[in-house]
């Protein structure tokens, strides 16, 4: 007896391998996206005083994923949480934070980060936490 495929079967057989391809090549791009928001950060950070958190934990050779204070969603893998709070961190916070699209919960309390909130701040529109009590 002959088998012939349908259109469904068709479109199923030859299309779903690109998309399946398509969302994890999205997925790392999109991830490069937090991991370059996030290092443009550390690059602002002039005083790590533990010298352990950003400096030897935040690179290129892991994932962003294990990153110590970062969080990322178990759906898409990008960064829905930043804590980096009581590290002692001195500086200023990039507006390339606002990059941090599926951020949901940023909390730096605890440092001495000096001059304005970045305004791209207000661009995630995912965000629901914000902590940020400075110490003197």
């Amino acid at each position: 007896m002959e088998r012939s495929l349908s259109i469904l079967q068709l479109i199923a057989l030859f299309l779903l391998p690109y998309l399946f391809s398509h969302n994890l090549a999205n997925t790392t791009t999109d991830l490069k996206t937090d991991e370059s928001s996030l290092l443009a950060f550390k690059s602002h950070i002039t005083n790590d005083s533990s010298h352990t958190t950003l400096g030897k934990n935040w690179t290129t050779k892991t994932s962003v994923c294990n990153w110590i204070g970062v969080t990322c969603g178990s759906r898409n893998y990008r960064v829905i949480a930043l804590n980096i709070s009581y590290m002692f961190l001195e500086g200023t916070i990039p507006p390339h934070i606002g990059n941090l699209s599926f951020l949901v919960s940023l909390d730096i309390t605890g440092n001495r980060f000096h001059g304005d909130l970045p305004e791209e701040l207000a661009h995630l529109r995912r965000l629901r936490v914000l902590n940020f009590v400075l110490i003197k």
